[in-house]
């Protein structure tokens, strides 16, 4: 069914036809909306034999869900930002334990300093946590990589955590195709966890693990995940098979054939980047663009397999290693090892700043003469930077850098720089 709806509302509906019998909920922008339209349908009945549980913070959430999972109930909540950071110790456990949790993070940038804006810094802090990181790039593909991510998630029995841009799809109104419950029934088996906590089969979760044995524990978390990049491609047609759309799988691309530049990026910016290409290649230039849609595992050989025969790699990421650059990018580099392809970092729109198709064709233009540094800030305003590096050498109490820039920048009116 076609419904012109908010992105949020929609991965409401799609987690509820995926039957979940425990949402732990704690309000986090930007993902409230998921979990209030969920709310609302749990107290009128319209998704029953579910258990909503408001919770005291975000770490209580994921606690609860892990407690709910090791009892056998299909678990599911969502977080954001400081919130992910909150329950960090939590989605360590969830993982650590075996627990088929989904879990949607509606991606918006880490203070401080404070901003409620998007970008994928979020995630990105726990990429090395144990979970399964899909990313969607549209609302329709955030809808379907959520039914999908409780199949992944049940038959490994590991975590699942889909990211989703805030605001930027979380809040958009798009038209969305809304499967009937019957095609999420016969694509999702009902949940059969592996372990369980069962008074008359009483077993130890989570036991205190030594140097004798912590390596191989830790190596089944990692087989699990190379067990993924196999059965995510699968579980990908299974699911075109039965609802008819290409959504998921490890990678997707994009005018890809005989490009000579490749961009390599993942989340909701290849709409804007689908632009560029579009414009770049009616005026001569062989370029296009490889979305991560799985981040972690990290598709290594379908990666490569895609950049082989490019001459050069422009990786766009919205996050940031501070004190080394591009997060994607290390990844990507791993993947073109042997290459003699230049591998680019470009990093753009953190703390949620607009990525101009403007901005995006100076970029490329320059790109395709191999002119970029290997790390580049889309439209940093150096000018501001350099005044605030100078206020820090010049005073000796310079004052708070944020602040400093937003009055540089004309945001703010306060008391005077120097």
């Amino acid at each position: 069914m076609l419904k012109q709806i908010e992105g949020s509302h929609g991965i409401a509906e799609a987690v509820a036809m995926c039957r979940p019998e425990v949402i732990c909920a704690y309000p986090i922008t930007p993902q409230t909306h998921i979990v209030e339209d969920l709310g609302a349908m749990v107290k009128s009945g319209n998704l029953s034999k579910c258990e909503f549980i408001n919770v005291e913070s975000e770490f209580a959430a994921l606690s609860v869900a892990i407690g709910s999972s090791a009892a056998g109930a299909r678990s599911y909540t969502a977080t954001a930002s400081q919130g992910l950071l909150y329950m960090a110790e939590a989605v360590y456990n969830a993982s650590g334990l075996g627990l088929p949790i989904v879990m949607t993070v509606g991606n918006r940038a880490i203070g401080a300093p404070i901003n409620i804006w998007n970008d994928q810094s979020d995630s990105m802090s726990m990429r090395d946590a144990g979970w399964i990181q899909l990313f969607a790039e549209t609302n329709q593909e955030a809808l379907d990589l959520h039914i999908q991510a409780f199949r992944i998630a049940e038959t490994l029995s590991i975590p699942v955590m889909v990211c989703v841009d805030g605001f930027i799809l979380t809040h958009a109104f798009e038209r969305m195709d809304i499967p009937e419950q019957a095609q999420v029934d016969q694509f999702l088996p009902p949940f059969e966890p592996r372990q369980v906590l069962d008074p008359d089969e009483p077993i130890s979760l989570g036991a205190m693990v030594g140097p004798e044995a912590f390596t191989e524990v830790r190596y089944l978390a990692h087989h699990k995940q190379m067990q993924a990049l196999e059965l995510i491609p699968e579980i990908a047609d299974d699911f075109k098979h039965i609802f008819g759309r290409d959504s998921g799988g490890l990678i997707s691309s994009y005018r890809t054939e005989d490009a000579e530049t490749i961009i390599v990026t993942l989340g909701s910016v290849i709409g804007t980047i689908a632009d560029v290409i579009d414009s770049m290649r009616d005026a001569g230039h062989k370029i296009g663009a490889v979305t991560l849609r799985c981040y972690r595992p990290f598709p290594t050989a379908a990666l490569r397999e895609a950049l082989k025969d490019c001459q050069r790699v422009v990786v766009f990421e919205k996050c940031l290693a501070v004190g080394m650059g591009g997060i994607v990018a290390s990844n990507v580099r791993m993947s073109t090892r042997g290459f003699t392809t230049p591998v680019y970092t470009v990093i753009g729109g953190l703390g949620g700043r607009p990525i101009t198709c403007q901005s995006l064709k100076q970029l490329f233009e320059k790109a395709v003469q191999d002119a970029l540094d290997e790390t580049t800030f889309l439209d940093i305003k150096c000018d501001i930077v350099e005044r605030e590096l100078a206020r820090e050498k010049d005073h000796s109490r310079p004052g708070a850098a944020a602040e400093n820039i937003l009055r540089d920048a004309g945001v703010v009116d306060a008391a005077k720089t120097a």
